[in-house]
């Protein structure tokens, strides 16, 4: 499958089906801008919120208004198949917030109508084969280090401004997490419409992608964008040295050979990601044991368990999906858990895109638009007011505030019901720390899987491992053939694999005192210029959503100043020193009003010193804005010391092996 483009074929017979499946509240704002009705907007065609994370295909609406919804859907969809054109091509970011309030059945603040029109018209643009926007001739050159999909995400959109770029991967593939992560049931917990480039609309196959679909589209669109020849695959950058003399920076690659070389680029960007370095106990014994002993990242590709008993040790993320992957076939099963999550219900939890609904989205990418907004809207910030502390709420030991209080007794009612009789093990499962204080789960079949009979859910730590099992801190041993790790990834040490030397000679571990990192807008650090993170510090969106919309908030940064740059001539951009510390205050202000901060729990969002370096504390509609279009006031700027260096970049892409 690649990327799609906008089918104009779609049988009367199939948009009937389509819409029949269809998510009606989606319809209407696509019918809104079909035909420029607006009482589509208005009673009795309103639906109702949905509750929690579920898209509502219904909407809530009286099957009767559901009828005539799809009814009109169906002439209007016709008519534009036909080559009518729409009656309101680009509506203003007012009325795109009152579509989209519409849509999700209650008020969005007009502040996201301005990024919900750009995602929209990017992505109609992107199914219309729009091209290309192309930059003028500049001296800049670009090293992508990491080929996942923030790397080849970046590569996108530097080849969208004519910038020169190169790509080095220590894998042999595309992909990144989703190379590396081949455990059973790997997936996303975001919806796939929205874990989705904007530029890349696709056909997705399951509502929620599994690894090989996640994997498939990340490889497609390397290929699609003719990434692919710009990457250099088996090469481990070990160190980065900015040099001063050439406004750029000396980067240390390893082949898997074993030879080493030096690239030059004037500009270097990070691409690995917070999740690439796992970290597994060093338990006492570990190296005693008999069977196989492996992180969940991992996972052994003959590993046969069919009959086997197996550990495993965590039941966070990684844990929720290859628990209920793997019991059906084990003998046995214990898990470890050192503190329950919070789990919300996941209905479409496997569930495949209806083949009409595929079509659907083919031919009409006005639909695809407009559902991906509203999952960005249900998956994102919707959620962000339950997050925030009421200091005058009765009950912080439990929850943050009303909406929060409300939430925790929606899902506490959701495992009692998921138990039924095993009530026995309602009071391990059951956190005692406000919904979203750790990262929200979704159900793929969790509890459910605590009650079979071959699986035994244990409340302790490990302790101990011996040469045919496991022993807990309370003396208790475990026989078992195999262990699995779903301990999580070192996050907290940001850029750990590699030595970030800059413009003072003091390393970026040395900057962050191990694992205190800060960046401005999560990019970009003082006394190291040319140097931009994608996916860096305070970040990640603790309340849901995507990580793909996160990296192309921060790429329109880094584009607006790259561009700046090779229009006036700069050789260097360096964030200032006070830009970066009032960002990096407002930051920690922020999170002291945020779940993260909570004394409830143990979170890898918070560093060795309590502070949350992982978790963004802003709404993603704030951080859009903020990451918008850079000021080069907020930078220290040289001019190009040298006009006209040679494409080092380039030259040192095709010594690898990279034409």
């Amino acid at each position: 499958m690649t990327p799609h483009r906008c089918q104009r074929t779609l049988s009367d017979t199939d948009l009937e089906a389509a819409l029949e499946a269809a998510n009606v509240p989606t319809l209407l704002p696509v019918l809104a801008q079909l035909t420029g009705d607006l009482s589509w907007l208005e009673e009795p065609y309103r639906p109702i919120a949905p509750r929690g994370l579920n898209d509502d295909d219904t909407g809530g609406l009286p099957a009767d208004v559901q009828q005539a919804v799809r009814a009109a859907a169906r002439g209007a969809i016709s008519r534009r198949l036909a080559g009518t054109p729409l009656a309101i091509p680009a509506p203003n970011p007012e009325l795109i917030a009152r579509m989209l309030s519409v849509s999700v059945g209650e008020t969005v603040p007009a502040e996201y109508g301005l990024m919900i029109q750009a995602d929209v018209e990017a992505v109609l643009g992107a199914a219309q084969g729009a091209a290309p926007v192309t930059g003028a001739a500049t001296d800049l050159n670009v090293l992508i280090i990491g080929a996942g999909v923030s790397g080849i995400c970046a590569a996108v959109r530097l080849r969208q401004v004519g910038i020169p770029y190169a790509i080095v991967e220590r894998n042999e593939g595309v992909g990144g997490v989703w190379t590396e992560n081949r455990y059973p049931g790997a997936a996303v917990d975001t919806p796939s419409h929205l874990y989705s480039y904007s530029f890349a609309p696709h056909d997705w196959p399951h509502w929620f992608g599994a690894r090989e679909d996640i994997h498939a589209y990340v490889k497609d669109v390397a290929e699609q964008f003719g990434v692919l020849p710009h990457i250099t695959f088996g090469t481990t950058v070990k160190t980065a040295r900015y040099d001063a003399a050439a406004q750029g920076w000396l980067v240390e690659v390893q082949s898997a050979d074993g030879t080493g070389k030096t690239l030059r680029a004037r500009i270097l960007i990070s691409a690995v990601g917070a999740f690439n370095t796992p970290v597994t106990p060093r338990l006492p014994g570990i190296d005693s044991f008999q069977g196989p002993a492996f992180h969940t990242a991992r996972w052994p590709q003959d590993l046969e368990l069919a009959g086997k008993k197996v550990a495993v040790v965590g039941n966070g993320a990684s844990a929720m999906q290859v628990v209920p992957a793997i019991a059906p076939e084990v003998a046995s099963m214990a898990v470890f858990q050192i503190e329950p999550h919070w789990i919300a219900p996941f209905p479409k939890f496997k569930a495949p895109v209806p083949d009409s609904i595929r079509a659907l989205v083919q031919a009409v990418p006005l639909y695809y638009a407009w559902y991906r907004a509203r999952m960005a809207w249900i998956f994102n910030d919707k959620t962000h007011a339950q997050l925030r502390k009421d200091p005058n709420w009765p009950h912080p030991e439990r929850s943050l505030n009303k909406a929060n209080d409300r939430f925790r007794e929606f899902l506490t009612a959701y495992i009692k019901a998921e138990l039924g009789e095993r009530t026995d093990l309602l009071a391990d499962l059951a956190p005692t720390y406000p919904p979203f204080g750790k990262r929200m789960l979704l159900d793929n079949g969790w509890y459910r899987t605590l009650r079979r009979d071959n699986v035994r859910l244990v409340s302790d730590r490990v302790t101990e491992v011996r040469s045919n099992g496991l022993v807990t801190r309370s003396g208790e041993a475990f026989d078992v053939d195999v262990i699995v790790f779903a301990t999580g990834f070192d996050v907290a040490h940001f850029l750990s694999t590699i030595e970030v030397v800059g413009r003072s000679g003091r390393s970026l571990k040395e900057t962050w005192n191990g694992d205190d990192a800060a960046a401005y807008l999560g990019l970009a650090v003082p006394d190291f210029p040319n140097f931009f993170i994608l996916y860096g510090p305070n970040t990640q969106t603790g309340h849901g959503g995507s990580l793909i919309s996160l990296v192309e908030a921060q790429l329109n940064h880094i584009m607006s100043l790259l561009m700046q740059m090779a229009d006036q001539k700069l050789g260097l951009a360096e964030v200032r020193q006070d830009v970066f510390e009032a960002y990096q205050a407002k930051v920690d202000a922020k999170h002291a009003e945020m779940v993260w901060t909570h004394p409830g729990m143990e979170t890898y969002y918070r560093n060795s010193r309590g502070r949350v370096v992982v978790n963004s504390p802003f709404r993603v509609v704030d951080f859009w804005a903020m990451a918008g279009a850079a000021r080069l006031d907020e930078y220290r700027t040289e001019p190009d010391a040298q006009r006209h260096p040679p494409n080092a970049t380039h030259a040192d892409a095709r010594r690898l092996g990279v034409r």
